[in-house]
C-alpha cells in the first residue's frame, strides 16, 4: 500500500484502541487527534492520512492513535496519556516526536509531563492547558447537542467555530451532505471525551516539560482562543510560538504551510 499505510488496533484491557501507521523513516512521530475522534476513530483511515501527511512519510514512521473504543464514564486527560503510553510500550515505541491537535494537545501535554523520557519534540496545535470561559461555553453547547443526538447542529456549530469566513463561504453549501456523514450510533464516547476537555488543567505543571516545544495557534480561534496558546508559552521555557493571523481552530487544515512548519521544527 502507498507509504506503507496500515490500519491496526491493539488490545487495552477489555477494549481496543484503533491506530494507523505509515511512512518509511527511522524516527517515530505520534499524531494525537482532537475530540472529533469521539465520533469516528482512525479505523480504516490509513491511506487517506498517509496521502494527506505524505510530507512526513520519508523521514518518519507516523502513528495516528485514537482513544480507546470503549471508554469509562469519567476519563481524564491523564488517563488518556497513560493509555497512550501503554500503547507505545506494546508497539515498542521507546521515544517519539509528538503532535497533539486540540484535545490531542491536552493528552500530549500530560504525556510530556508524566513521561518526559519518551517525548523528543512536542507540537501543541490549537490547544490549551486550562479551560477558559469561551471553551467552556462551546463544549457545553456541544454536550447539549450530543445528549439530544442532534448531529446536524453539532456539525454546523463545529464548522462555524473552527473555520475562517473565507472557507465557510465556499463550503456552507455542502452542510446538507456533511451533516449526514459519520453520524455515530452512540454519542456516549464523544460526550465522555469532551467532558474531559472542561476538566483538563495542567497549567501549573507546564514548567515540567523539558523537551523543545512548538506552539501553534490561530488568532481567530473561537473554541480555545489564541490566548490559550500565549498562556502555554508563558509557562513552557523551551518553546517557539506561532499564531496564524487569519485562521482559527482549523488552522491545521487551512494553513498551507502548517505541515512544513512542523517539519522545519522537527528538523531544527
Amino acid at each position: 500500500m502507498f507509504y506503507h499505510a496500515k490500519n491496526s488496533s491493539i488490545q487495552i484491557g477489555d477494549t481496543t484502541m484503533d491506530y494507523i501507521s505509515f511512512g518509511y523513516g527511522k524516527r517515530n512521530l505520534l499524531m494525537l487527534p482532537g475530540a472529533g475522534d469521539g465520533l469516528k476513530t482512525a479505523k480504516g483511515m490509513a491511506l487517506p492520512f498517509a496521502i494527506l501527511y505524505r510530507k512526513f512519510a520519508k523521514d518518519f514512521k507516523v502513528y495516528v492513535f485514537s482513544r480507546k473504543n470503549k471508554l469509562p464514564e469519567q476519563y481524564s486527560s491523564w488517563e488518556m496519556a497513560r493509555d497512550q503510553k501503554f500503547a507505545m510500550d506494546i508497539l515498542g515505541i521507546q521515544k517519539a516526536d509528538v503532535i497533539g491537535v486540540s484535545q490531542g494537545g491536552t493528552i500530549a501535554q500530560c504525556l510530556a509531563i508524566e513521561y518526559p523520557e519518551i517525548v523528543n519534540r512536542l507540537i501543541l496545535a490549537v490547544t490549551f492547558a486550562k479551560p477558559n470561559p469561551t471553551l467552556k461555553t462551546v463544549v457545553n453547547q456541544w454536550i447539549a447537542f450530543a445528549e439530544k443526538k442532534d448531529y446536524r447542529s453539532l456539525m454546523v456549530d463545529t464548522f462555524e467555530k473552527s473555520y475562517s469566513e473565507h472557507y465557510l463561504q465556499k463550503y456552507r453549501k455542502y452542510y446538507p451532505v456533511i451533516t449526514r456523514i459519520g453520524k455515530p450510533k452512540s454519542f456516549d464516547r464523544f460526550i465522555t471525551m469532551i467532558k474531559a476537555i472542561t476538566e483538563h488543567n495542567c497549567f501549573d505543571k507546564l514548567g515540567q516539560i523539558t523537551c523543545p516545544v512548538l506552539i501553534i495557534g490561530g488568532k481567530q480561534d473561537h473554541i480555545v482562543t489564541a490566548k490559550a496558546s500565549e498562556e502555554m508559552a508563558s509557562r513552557i521555557k523551551n518553546h517557539e510560538l506561532y499564531l496564524y493571523e487569519k485562521f482559527g481552530h482549523a488552522a491545521y487544515e487551512e494553513a498551507q504551510d502548517f505541515n512544513q512548519r512542523i517539519i522545519k521544527f522537527l528538523e531544527s
